[in-house]
């Protein structure tokens, strides 16, 4: 019986338990087909003897795997083995029509998609629930006002809730191209025999697992279902963990001492240093981004292993075992912490507030240098004269010292003719935000 699981169970379903299920679920429904297509000798009654003794135990595989030094031919045997202990000595074996015409692929690479829709499915649901609650706290934060930051410098002011929004969006593209990887990639099945030619199995057979699995037949496989799906797969893989580090990336700057708009979580009875009590670190971000590192680069193995030898080698084969499999599990574990870190992120709005005025009003630079060029002006001479003004203003502040603001500057300035009042529009935040509303309305209509 093959399982459905949950999150907490991801490791599960690249288990042997879980492989082996689902490879005598195949075996069981090849021997079905057969008896249903009636090309060869199989009854109904040896198709049901089999679906009822079909067993396997994944100690007696390994023991068989010892001496055979083959996977499936260890699992075969021990399936004949359960087929065929109560029948007697002197009648046919049932297990005979198992794997009738087919090879060791059909079975491995059959299950393996299988395989990876199920952990597909669990990651998409993460992403789901990670991108609800992106879109639940922008929307909590959109009356937050905060600088925005390009190149990390202070640019204009913007929403708070808008880092949120744009987590949001990243997630519902990630969540897209798992559903397309899925679809094109992974939900594909092949039993089309040693070359892929359906020399010795009819392709009725494929066509009735692949239906009964939720799988679609692979339209020309040749030994093995090409790799280039597996690698569409662990891309996708990488460029969730690539926003999943983006995000985290932006928590861990925002956490900076001198910047401190926010935080991740810092439990009761957390350590943040074994020398410095004062500390709390990002560490849960941090970790995120590492372990980003392995499902990016696992990508790599993905795309080498595209590239085999004629029909098939198996030099894909240790290496998708290893890297597809971490790039599951690490995943699931960083959309886990996450969904902790971002439903629990601490913003600290007074702290965005004193940040957006750190710059002494340089960030309203870009709405002074349009109402100058209003004034009928060049936009060079407009440019010279706001940058000219700045630069006194940053030089200050590079110095820590006193001094005039940018408006201050600018008012003593005899070649800005700027009124006093529009200048209070001018350096109101809230100039900048006009329409910022769309945004909000856009991420409104937002599912997951």
């Amino acid at each position: 019986m093959i399982e459905r699981y949950t999150r907490e169970q991801m490791g599960e379903i690249f288990s042997l338990q879980n492989k082996y299920a689902i490879w005598q679920e195949i075996e069981i429904l090849a021997c079905e087909a057969q008896c249903e297509l009636g090309a060869i000798g199989i009854t109904a009654d040896e198709a049901a003897w089999i679906r009822a003794h079909a067993a396997f135990d994944t100690q007696r595989v390994d023991e068989l795997e010892a001496v055979t030094n083959h996977d499936v031919i260890a699992f075969l045997t021990n399936l004949a083995e359960n087929i065929d202990s109560d029948v007697p000595d002197n009648q046919p074996k049932p297990s005979r029509w198992v794997h009738y015409g087919m090879t060791s692929s059909d079975l491995g690479d059959t299950a393996l998609c299988l395989q990876i829709t199920q952990a597909i499915d669990l990651i998409r649901a993460e992403v789901g629930k990670l991108g609800s609650i992106c879109k639940r706290r922008a929307l909590e934060f959109r009356d937050t006002l905060c600088v925005g930051r390009t190149h990390g410098i202070h640019a204009e002011p913007m929403i708070f809730g808008m880092k949120f929004g744009a987590w949001a969006w990243a997630l519902k593209r990630a969540e897209i191209r798992l559903n397309e990887a899925r679809e094109s990639a992974a939900a594909v099945g092949a039993i089309s025999g040693a070359v892929g030619s359906y020399s010795n199995i009819d392709p009725f057979v494929e066509q009735y697992i692949c239906e009964k699995l939720g799988l679609t037949p692979d339209p020309l496989s040749t030994q093995v279902i090409a790799r280039d799906r597996h690698a569409q797969v662990a891309a996708a893989l990488a460029v969730t963990a690539a926003t999943l580090e983006q995000i985290a990336t932006e928590i861990r700057s925002l956490q900076k001492s001198d910047t401190l708009e926010a935080e991740e979580p810092f439990t009761k009875g957390q350590k943040g240093s074994s020398a410095m009590p004062h500390k709390r670190n990002p560490i849960t971000s941090e970790r995120v981004c590492g372990l980003a590192r392995i499902v990016k680069a696992n990508t790599q193995v993905a795309l080498d292993n595209v590239a085999l030898w004629h029909e098939r080698d198996i030099s894909h084969s240790g290496a998708e075992r290893v890297a597809l499999v971490d790039s599951f599990i690490a995943l699931d574990y960083m959309l886990g912490k996450m969904q902790w870190i971002v439903g629990g992120l601490v913003v600290y709005p007074e702290n965005c507030l004193a940040n957006l005025e750190r710059t002494r009003g340089l960030i309203y630079s870009s709405k002074v240098l349009l109402a100058l060029v209003d004034t009928n002006i060049t936009r060079e001479a407009a440019y010279e004269i706001v940058q000219r003004n700045a630069m006194l203003v940053w030089d200050d502040i590079q110095h820590a010292r006193p001094g005039a603001g940018f408006r201050q500057r600018l008012e003593a300035d005899p070649d800005v003719t700027i009124s006093a009042e529009l200048l209070d529009e001018l350096f109101d935040p809230l100039s900048f935000l006009q329409r910022v509303d769309i945004l909000f309305e856009r991420l409104d209509r937002l599912e997951f």
